[in-house]
C-alpha cells in the first residue's frame, strides 16, 4: 500500500517538473541555432566512434 502512494507522489513530481520545464524548452526550440553546413558530420563522427568502441568492448567480452 505504501509503494501506491509513493509511486503516486513520483508520477506527480514528474508532471510538476515537465509543467515547469516547458517553457524554457519552448524558448529553446524557436531560439537555437540552425544547422550549418558540417555540424552533422561533426556530431556523427563521435557517435560513431561510441558506437565503435562499445562494439569493441562487446567482442571483446565475447572472445
Amino acid at each position: 500500500m505504501d509503494m501506491d502512494w509513493m509511486r503516486l507522489a513520483q508520477a506527480g513530481l514528474l508532471i510538476m517538473f515537465l509543467v515547469a520545464l516547458w517553457p524554457a524548452a519552448r524558448w529553446w526550440s524557436k531560439n537555437s541555432p540552425k544547422a550549418g553546413e558540417g555540424d552533422w558530420l561533426a556530431a556523427l563522427l563521435p557517435l560513431a566512434g561510441v558506437v565503435l568502441f562499445v562494439v569493441l568492448l562487446i567482442a571483446m567480452v565475447r572472445a
